[in-house]
C-alpha cells in the first residue's frame, strides 16, 4: 500500500471513530475533503439566536444569555437559553408524533396522537419561568463540574398547551401513584439507542398542578426544535430539567422515578449544609424541587457610565420558584443599606415579576448596584454565594452591575 493511501485510510478510520459510524464511501471521498460532521455549524443561525448569546458547549448544545439580553418581559426565542443533555432529534414528523402513558401506576397503557391531544383537551396559556438548576455554577469555589453557567440560563416565555392533569385523568392513574417520569426522542451522545440522555420527572403533586403543561406552542408559535418541538413538558418554578423536551412517553410510577439523571448526585444538593469541597454520599443528597428566590438586573448593562447629578434608571425581573416575590430592594453601598423599589405582581402563578427603580448617587466614582428579592415566606437572596454543593446548583446570590459616575 502506498504511504499516501495508508494515511488517507487511517484518517478516515479516525474520523469514523469520532462520528461513531463507518464512512460508507470513505474510499472515494475527495482527498482533503472535510465531512459536514466536522464542519463547525453556526448555532446562531441554526437556532435563531442573537449573536450576543454565549455558547458553553456544542456536544451537546448549551447556550446562555447575558443579563441585558433578558430585558423583555416575555423572553423571545432569540434570547432563550438552550440546555441539552443529548443530541437534538432529527426528521421529526409532527403528524405522526404520539405520546404514550405507561408505568406501574397507570390503569391502562394509552397512546395519543399529537392531533388528539390538541383537539380532545382544553388549551391553556401561561407565562412560566424556567431556570437551569446549575444557573450561576461558574461562581462556586471549589469549582463544580458541568457547564459553567453565569446568570443567563433563565427565561420566562408564554407557553400554550394542555394541562397534564387533564390527560392523566383521562388515562386513569392508580391510588399508589407518587411520581411521573418522562422519556423523549433526543439521542444519547454515544448514539446508543439503548441509552437515554435524560429521563427526569416530578411528584404527582407537581404533575397535577394547574400550570403543568404538555406544551406545543411557545410565544404563540410552534415550539422551536431546540426547545422541544413538537411537544414538551413545562413545569415552571422547578429546575428546567423537569420540563422535558421532545417527550413521547410518560411513566406513572409507584416510586420516585429512577431514570437517567434522577439518581446519584444529579439535580440534587446536600440535605444538610457541608463544607466547601466535602464529599457527600448519594443517600445524603436531596432532589431539587422549587427553585430559590432570585432576581436579575436587565437594564442597564453592567459598566454603565452616567453624569454626576443624573439618576440611573434600572429594571429587571425577580422570581421565587413556587412562591411569589413580595419585596424588592437595591443597594449602592455593597449591601450596607437597602432601598425598596416597586415589584409588579406576576402575570400568573410561576411567572417572573418585574421591578424598576431610579437611583441617585452622592458623588463621582465607582459604584455597584446590587438587587435583592424576598419571597412570600420571608426568605431573601444571600448577598454573596450561598452554601457550596458538589454540583454547583442553586446559586441565587444577589445580581450586581458596575456603574461609574463622572
Amino acid at each position: 500500500m502506498k504511504r499516501r493511501n495508508f494515511v488517507k485510510k487511517a484518517t478516515i478510520g479516525t474520523m469514523a471513530s469520532v462520528i461513531g459510524a463507518d464512512i460508507v464511501f470513505g474510499s472515494v471521498m475527495p482527498e482533503g475533503y472535510k465531512p459536514l460532521a466536522f464542519q463547525d455549524p453556526d448555532p446562531f443561525k441554526m437556532f435563531d439566536k442573537d449573536k450576543g448569546m454565549v455558547v458553553l458547549n456544542d456536544k451537546p448544545w448549551n447556550i446562555e444569555a447575558k443579563a441585558h439580553l433578558l430585558d423583555d418581559k416575555i423572553t423571545p426565542n432569540k434570547f432563550m437559553f438552550i440546555r441539552n443533555n443529548g443530541l437534538i432529534p432529527e426528521n421529526i414528523d409532527a403528524d405522526k408524533w404520539t405520546l404514550t402513558f405507561d408505568g406501574e401506576s397507570v390503569r391502562q397503557e394509552k397512546t395519543y396522537t399529537l392531533a388528539e391531544l390538541k383537539s380532545k383537551f382544553p388549551q391553556y396559556t401561561y407565562q412560566l419561568t424556567l431556570e437551569c438548576g446549575g444557573n450561576g455554577r461558574s461562581e462556586f469555589d471549589p469549582p463544580a463540574k458541568g457547564n459553567q453557567w453565569t446568570i443567563g440560563a433563565v427565561s420566562c416565555a408564554t407557553w400554550t398547551g394542555i394541562r397534564l392533569k387533564d390527560v392523566l385523568e383521562d388515562v386513569g392513574i392508580k391510588d399508589d401513584a407518587v411520581y411521573i417520569g418522562y422519556h423523549a426522542a433526543d439521542v444519547h451522545l454515544s448514539r446508543d439507542p439503548g441509552k437515554e440522555p435524560i429521563s427526569r420527572g416530578a411528584p404527582m403533586i407537581k404533575a397535577l398542578q394547574e400550570e403543568t403543561l404538555l406544551a406545543f406552542k411557545m410565544n404563540n408559535k410552534d415550539i422551536p426544535l431546540a426547545h422541544g418541538y413538537p411537544l414538551r413538558l413545562i413545569a415552571g418554578g422547578w429546575p428546567a430539567s423537569v420540563s422535558g423536551k421532545w417527550i413521547n412517553r410518560i411513566s406513572i410510577r409507584n416510586k420516585v422515578h429512577d431514570g437517567t439523571k434522577m439518581t446519584g448526585t444529579a439535580y440534587r444538593v446536600p440535605c444538610n449544609p457541608v463544607a466547601p469541597g466535602e464529599k457527600v454520599k448519594d443517600e445524603d443528597m436531596c432532589i431539587i424541587e422549587s427553585m430559590p428566590v432570585k432576581s436579575l438586573i436587565t437594564y442597564p448593562k453592567s459598566g454603565a457610565i452616567i453624569n454626576k447629578g443624573k439618576k440611573l434608571d434600572i429594571r429587571g425581573h425577580a422570581w421565587a420558584g413556587e412562591l411569589e416575590v413580595t419585596q424588592m430592594e437595591y443597594s449602592i453601598d455593597f449591601g450596607s443599606t437597602w432601598q425598596s423599589c416597586p415589584i409588579e405582581k406576576p402575570a400568573n402563578r410561576l411567572a417572573w415579576q418585574h421591578f424598576n427603580a431610579s437611583i441617585g448617587f452622592p458623588k463621582e466614582g465607582y459604584y455597584e448596584v446590587w438587587a435583592r428579592a424576598t419571597d412570600s415566606n420571608g426568605i431573601s437572596q444571600p448577598m454573596l454565594l450561598p452554601g457550596w454543593n458538589p454540583k454547583g446548583y442553586l446559586n441565587n446570590a444577589c445580581h450586581r452591575i458596575a456603574v461609574k459616575v463622572t
